[in-house]
């Protein structure tokens, strides 16, 4: 099997480790996978934390060395967490987006204000007709907003970005 054969079926292997926090939403489409290196049957890959402190850093080490010890032609998995380039929301794939919707979480924008400002669409129904509860969610990567629209509480990840 080719080295890029064998670096296409561990990505697929990724693609099914998902957030502990989030389990509909994978560490690839969290744009966390920085780097997959293969050499012979030792494989390394290298995650972005989506926060510095973040809980399931571990939970999400361990997924990831196991999905991809499940491959026959691996012996040795390395994993580590890079802090440069920084993760930032832009990273989460479209399909990240649709799964953290229908996960409850209204995804980061893609786009700040002039001023820095960010703004979020329901999770639920898409209105803008929104209301911070609390910038303080339930994880350190999350808020809780107030829907007046179709009058939901839901959780938003947080934008992350260089540019703030």
């Amino acid at each position: 099997m080719s080295e890029s054969a064998s670096t296409t079926r561990i990505l697929e292997v990724l693609k099914k480790v998902k957030d502990p926090e989030i389990d509909s939403v994978s560490i690839i489409d969290l744009g966390m996978v920085e780097e997959v290196t293969n050499s012979g049957n030792t494989v390394k890959v290298v995650l972005l934390p989506t926060f510095l402190g973040c809980p399931a850093l571990e939970i999400i080490k361990k997924n990831t060395m196991d999905a991809i010890k499940q491959l026959p032609e691996v012996v040795e998995v390395e994993v580590e967490f890079a802090y440069h380039p920084p993760w930032t929301s832009d990273r989460i794939t479209e399909e990240g987006h649709v799964n953290l919707r229908a996960f409850g979480i209204a995804p980061p924008p893609r786009h700040f204000e002039e001023d820095g400002s960010w703004h979020v669409d329901c999770a639920y129904c898409g209105s803008t007709y929104v209301t911070m509860e609390n910038i303080f969610g339930p994880t350190a990567c999350r808020s809780i907003l107030y829907c007046k629209s179709c009058k939901n509480v839901f959780e938003a990840m947080k934008p992350v970005s260089t540019l703030m």
